[in-house]
């Protein structure tokens, strides 16, 4: 099992905003705020996961331990077979040949990529774009597969255009060239005969690599986990890893990260505790205790998370992601409250709140009233910050099924204003219908 360790020394920035366009359901470019705690609500097919999906895509290319082309399109964290299948078409003259998405950071900076449906190569890079921080002077660019010498001075930052002009760069060949989903522009070295990169998008979404993604599916729970490599980098789905990461805490006694855990556990009233064992250099098992709450000889009374309820299986790399997690780091968290008890919902509220106040970027995708419920009462009480919120509402125009997107903003009482009709409303009207029921039933 490889030892944790930094891969860089360089401080991360924090996704500030998302924007797409063109993609699946989301035709009309929209953008959203990303807060240390987002929240994604709707109905189902609503465009949540849609949204979501193309920074996926950007994530599983360039984890990809060969060069997949522009996009892996049918890897760990999304699965696509054809092209059009990512494209917006929705009738009505909404259809797209090209998809868009944009990111922007905490630094002031945005980077904005386009990819296009090509006939040659099936998806190509249309253009990138980097947009500085003008108050730290200007270092904007941008790039397009096909630009001439003069074009790529032309849409560079001064210092760069600077160092063109001296006499060793002047007779140089200058070109793009690919790097997986980003483009680069750099010289051919004579020497060499490669591209020597002058300057590159890569670097500067560094972060993409870093997010951790847990789908709404997160497995079976096993008798037997296979060891990973503990680090800061977690290629494709997170639950791959939390065996050894737990086990990992164990053998270098990181107390204040395993004492978090079983608190998280014990919060949510699952089980008052839990253990990883190494059965060879190859599996580690997960044990999990019988009880909610310790008791005498209680620490033999341990039993595999395949013979537990599958809550444990499913919310224990919830936690363990949200516990590991870097400042400043994104976690995306498909549905977090499958197979939990509604007191377990609410609960949750607690263990989002506690890593996005670390200065984690949570994404939450749910369906759950009471999880947001239980955002909601920690804002009232003030264990959390409202603008530390972002709460964003996906619903499907009724026209020809277009993503909308409404966002709020929670006041200090955590409410959130005019909200679209459905989760409170549904769950009143169940209420209402229940006690008409029965109101009638007992006047036969």
């Amino acid at each position: 099992m490889k030892s944790r360790k930094k891969t860089t020394d360089k401080k991360l920035p924090a996704i500030t905003a998302l924007s797409v366009r063109g993609y699946k359901s989301v035709y009309t470019a929209r953008k959203i705020r990303i807060a240390p705690l987002t929240l994604l609500a709707g109905a189902n097919s609503s465009g949540k996961s849609s949204f979501i999906q193309p920074f996926l895509l950007l994530k599983q290319t360039l984890e990809a331990p060969y060069d997949p082309g522009v996009l892996l399109l049918d890897g760990e964290n999304v699965k696509i077979t054809d092209i059009n299948q990512m494209l917006s078409n929705l009738g009505t003259g909404k259809k797209a040949s090209e998809f868009s998405v944009g990111i922007e950071l905490d630094d002031g900076t945005e980077f904005i990529s386009s990819y296009k449906k090509s006939k040659k190569t099936g998806l190509e890079i249309k253009a990138q774009e980097f947009i500085g921080n003008e108050q730290k002077g200007k270092n904007s660019f941008y790039l397009r597969p096909d630009m001439s010498r003069q074009e790529i001075e032309e849409n560079i930052p001064d210092y760069l255009k600077k160092l063109l002009q001296l006499s060793s760069f002047k007779n140089h060949q200058l070109s793009i060239m690919r790097e997986r989903c980003f483009l680069s522009a750099g010289f051919l070295s004579e020497s060499t005969n490669k591209v020597v990169p002058l300057y590159s998008f890569g670097d500067r979404i560094f972060l993409i690599k870093k997010m951790i993604h847990l789908p709404g599916l997160r497995g079976n729970p096993e008798r037997m986990y296979k060891t990973t490599a503990v680090e800061d980098f977690f290629p494709g789905r997170f639950e791959n890893y939390v065996a050894s990461i737990i086990y990992y805490w164990q053998i270098n006694k990181d107390a204040g990260k395993l004492r978090e855990l079983g608190t998280s556990l014990r919060t949510l009233g699952l089980t008052w505790t839990l253990q990883a064992k190494k059965k060879d250099d190859s599996r580690v098992e997960i044990l999990v205790g019988r009880m909610t709450k310790a008791k005498k000889s209680g620490a033999k009374d341990l039993v595999s998370i395949a013979d537990f309820g599958l809550g444990v299986s499913q919310i224990l790399p919830v936690i363990t992601a949200l516990i590991v997690a870097e400042k400043s780091q994104t976690v995306y968290l498909e549905q977090p409250e499958i197979h939990l008890h509604p007191r377990a919902q609410a609960a949750l509220a607690m263990l989002l709140a506690k890593a996005a106040k670390r200065g984690v970027r949570v994404i939450v995708e749910t369906h759950s009233s009471l999880l947001l419920r239980g955002v909601q009462t920690l804002i009232a009480k003030g264990e959390l910050s409202p603008g530390d919120v972002a709460l964003h509402w996906f619903s499907r125009n009724k026209d020809d099924g277009e993503t909308e997107i409404v966002s709020a903003d929670l006041d200090e009482n955590g409410a959130f204003g005019d909200w679209p009709e459905d989760f409170d409303d549904v769950m009143l009207n169940a209420d209402r219908d229940y006690l008409d029921a029965v109101e009638k039933r007992m006047s036969l």
